[in-house]
């Protein structure tokens, strides 16, 4: 697979602390000498751009490029300046996959004249920007209509038709409740945003909707419902379906274990301490602070 590595300087007041911001939520720690962002080739026309928190996807269609999130604050003059390297085609559209900071931080410096989507639950959190669940402040509020979407949607929405065609699906709360599936069919790719974000325990951000109770139901209904070959994670590598329906089994595994830990009689702190993933998931990420703040969200849940 070809690899294009575009390297671009901007910078950044306060660069450290967005980094450190980062860190807490488990990305990868922002250089000190400013943005850098590696780029690579998916499909033809369809790129990931990693770096500065969430993963970006970029697909260059036939009159202009769609972006699927746009990572910190001060990162969107860098995400276009790795698009540009890429075509000369105008960014004339952006898909968020959920409200969180590092998806959504680069909306306001993307042109203003562009279609922005995402969920309506999505929308309604970003006029908020509320802290998230055990992790603390956002570090961004929105000012006036700038970057905030234009068009929302209930369960389904389309972009594009034939080959260039774009499919939005939501199937219910998970790390948020504006979680969206974003999938190129013809491409046979889709980008699962922090739903899925690599194999680590999810935040599950009860503060904005998101649920520890729901969240494998809402990975099986998206297993379930659609069909690809590669899936461009919220944070990690490309991956598969088959790495997704073993993530369903894991969040399923971490739901039933507290289910016995509570119904036991445990305090959320000590459940929290004293699980650990099977043998099966060996290798998957979870983070101490996240855990406890995944266990007290879904004993707040459970009857």
């Amino acid at each position: 697979m070809r690899r294009i590595y575009v390297l671009a300087v901007l910078l950044i007041v306060g660069v450290l602390g967005i980094a450190m911001a980062d860190n807490r939520f488990g990305l990868v720690a922002q250089q000190a000498e400013g943005p850098v962002i590696e780029t690579e080739e998916v499909r033809d026309n369809l790129f990931v751009l990693r770096g500065g928190g969430g993963n970006t996807a970029a697909f260059i269609g036939p009159s202009g490029v769609t972006l699927v999130d746009t990572k910190v604050p001060g990162w969107g003059e860098t995400l276009l300046e790795s698009v540009a390297a890429l075509t000369d085609l105008p960014v004339t559209t952006l898909i968020n996959t959920h409200s969180h900071f590092d998806h959504v931080g680069g909306n306001p410096e993307l042109p203003a004249d562009i279609q922005i989507v995402a969920h309506e639950n999505s929308a309604t959190n970003m006029l908020d920007m509320r802290p998230v669940t055990g992790f603390g402040p956002q570090n961004m509020t929105f000012e006036g209509d700038r970057g905030m979407p234009t068009d929302t949607f209930t369960d389904r929405f389309t972009l594009g038709s034939g080959d260039a065609r774009i499919e939005l699906y939501y199937f219910g709360r998970a790390h948020t409740n504006g979680d969206v599936w974003v999938v190129f069919p013809a491409l046979s790719v889709m980008h699962g945003g922090d739903v899925f974000s690599g194999k680590n325990l999810p935040i599950m951000d009860a503060n904005n909707g998101g649920s520890a109770l729901e969240f494998p139901a809402t990975l099986r209904k998206a297993i379930d419902a659609l069909a690809v070959d590669t899936i461009i994670t919220g944070h990690s590598t490309l991956m598969t379906m088959d790495d997704l329906r073993e993530y369903a089994d894991f969040t399923l595994e971490f739901l039933e274990a507290m289910r016995a830990a509570k119904a036991g009689g445990q305090s959320a702190e000590d459940a929290a301490a004293n699980w650990q993933p099977s043998e099966r998931f060996e290798g998957y990420t979870v983070p101490e602070a996240r855990l406890l703040a995944n266990v007290q969200t879904l004993f707040g849940e459970l009857p």
